[in-house]
């Protein structure tokens, strides 16, 4: 059996990942969070976020309890994969699991930076932190639902860029959830126009459309104090920059699209 590794701290996107980098280099089986997944389905195991604390997650991430440990080492040797890989927070924790699990030595590990763009962690890790979403690897058929604090979103598809169906998330807000930032919608918008209105050139800012559920991006229409002989180019591109540094300046993450509409100019 050939082992990976696939290594990034909590709430970088790990979990949303490695349905499609298993995809993409032909690896069937995952262990992730306690599970045993093969093809996307769950075969075995618990998951970490049923439990009730913190504490007891990382005990069984990590296969503490002897019998969740046994039923995973039966359900691996039963299926006598090839290819396994094994999700964690650092290179200790992968090798612990695959010490537990007697998988042998890990031939290949995988930074989560090098198959998630800095955009993708930070906007990971900022959903994380304001709302509190984890991320299991497995339909939502196959989550018990009445070991969970509450189901945040069900049947998130993935699908291969060929588009074919590679297996499906759930996404969910577990118990030992340690807490969130909440940020009000408005606090981005009133951050936005604050920007935009603080530049010398700008004489009026509005927000007409965003999405500050997923981040995918906001329309800006701008009015400007400009001379027709100037470049009109130059300045918008520059909002768009000032904007881009702002949001990630304070809440570390990057809208996919920033697009500004020019409303007027002004002599």
């Amino acid at each position: 059996m050939i082992v990976y590794a696939l290594v990034g701290k909590s709430g970088t996107g790990k979990s949303t990942s490695v349905l499609q980098y298993c995809h993409e280099h032909n690896i069937p089986a995952i262990i992730d969070d306690g599970i045993f997944i093969i093809n996307g389905s769950k075969m075995a195991g618990t998951s970490a976020k049923y439990e009730k604390n913190y504490i007891k997650a990382v005990k069984r991430a990590t296969f503490f309890y002897e019998d969740h440990c046994k039923e995973v080492m039966d359900a691996i040797r039963m299926t006598c994969v090839a290819k396994i890989l094994i999700v964690g927070t650092s290179v200790k924790m992968v090798d612990l699991i695959a010490k537990k699990l007697m998988l042998g030595k890990i031939h290949k590990y995988v930074d989560v930076s090098e198959i998630r763009s800095s955009k993708e962690i930070n906007l990971a890790r900022h959903m994380r932190n304001t709302q509190g979403k984890h991320v299991i690897p497995i339909p939502y058929t196959q989550v018990e639902r009445n070991k969970l604090k509450k189901i945040i979103q069900k049947g998130l598809f993935l699908f291969s860029k060929q588009a074919k169906y590679i297996g499906e998330v759930t996404i969910i807000q577990p118990h030992f959830t340690k807490g969130t930032i909440t940020i009000q919608e408005n606090v981005y918008r009133e951050l936005i126009t604050y920007i935009c209105k603080r530049m010398k050139y700008v004489k009026n800012a509005k927000i007409l459309e965003s999405d500050f559920n997923t981040f995918q991006g906001i329309t800006v229409e701008i009015e400007l104090n400009w001379t027709l002989e100037q470049n009109i180019v130059e300045p918008l591109e520059e909002i768009q920059q000032k904007i881009n540094e702002a949001l990630l300046a304070y809440f570390e993450i990057e809208l996919n699209t920033i697009d500004i509409k020019l409303a007027a100019v002004r002599l």
